[in-house]
């Protein structure tokens, strides 16, 4: 089935040329200008990855992806000519799953889009104790309580509990959960970290993931 990519940018011409790329790739895009509608959108047409531009007219990214993020986990590539570290990592911690600064090749697009989506076609995982994840709906449950994550978020949390108790480095969760080979800082990691146990405390009163001075995290229910 033709996976249908959700192409979010005001400049036309811009996204015609995603657009363009990604037919040529394989992919059903569709593309929005302005922000109002795309919520809406989604509800109804359930794409499997959205390209959403953070300045937008009507409705800006933040605000959407915030107001996605309530009933999908749908993965979301924030598109920003913000380049500073900082922009990036506010759109890590509102639910996106990667993102692109501008200027970028198209090229460079469509290979993101293939890399967020090889991450989402994970296999069934089995369940780790208290912990039980549900790769179809990228959701955790803990003690019955559901955790809403983003791709990123459920592909971190199912490595570090696959291997109780086994450390990982930074740049081993780097490679591991972008395996693109673009670079990623130590930062973005800790960041959806942070995120991630955020949420477990959410509905859980023990810490499950444990960090180790200088070296990373390790999962372990104690």
């Amino acid at each position: 089935m033709t996976q249908t990519i959700l192409i979010v940018e005001d400049t036309q011409e811009l996204a015609q040329l995603l657009n363009d790329y990604l037919v040529l790739a394989g992919f059903h895009p569709h593309c929005l200008y302005e922000g109002n509608t795309v919520v809406d959108w989604v509800m109804k047409n359930h794409p499997q990855l959205i390209l959403l531009d953070l300045m937008l007219p009507g409705k800006d990214g933040i605000e959407i992806c915030r107001e996605i993020r309530e009933f999908s986990q749908v993965p979301i590539i924030m598109v920003t000519a913000r380049v500073d570290e900082q922009a990036r990592l506010t759109g890590l911690d509102i639910g996106a799953d990667d993102y692109i600064c501008k200027p970028f090749s198209p090229r460079e697009v469509v290979a993101r889009v293939r890399a967020v989506l090889r991450r989402t076609a994970v296999e069934p995982l089995p369940d780790k104790g208290l912990l039980q994840l549900d790769p179809e709906k990228y959701q955790a449950n803990i003690n019955g309580r559901v955790l809403s994550l983003t791709v990123v978020e459920f592909h971190l949390l199912a490595l570090l509990a696959g291997t109780p108790g086994r450390v990982f480095s930074r740049n081993q969760l780097i490679e591991q959960i972008y395996q693109d080979q673009r670079v990623v800082s130590d930062r973005t990691i800790d960041s959806h970290i942070k995120k991630l146990r955020k949420k477990i405390n959410e509905v859980h009163d023990r810490e499950l993931i444990h960090s180790i001075y200088s070296v990373g995290y390790k999962f372990e229910e104690i």
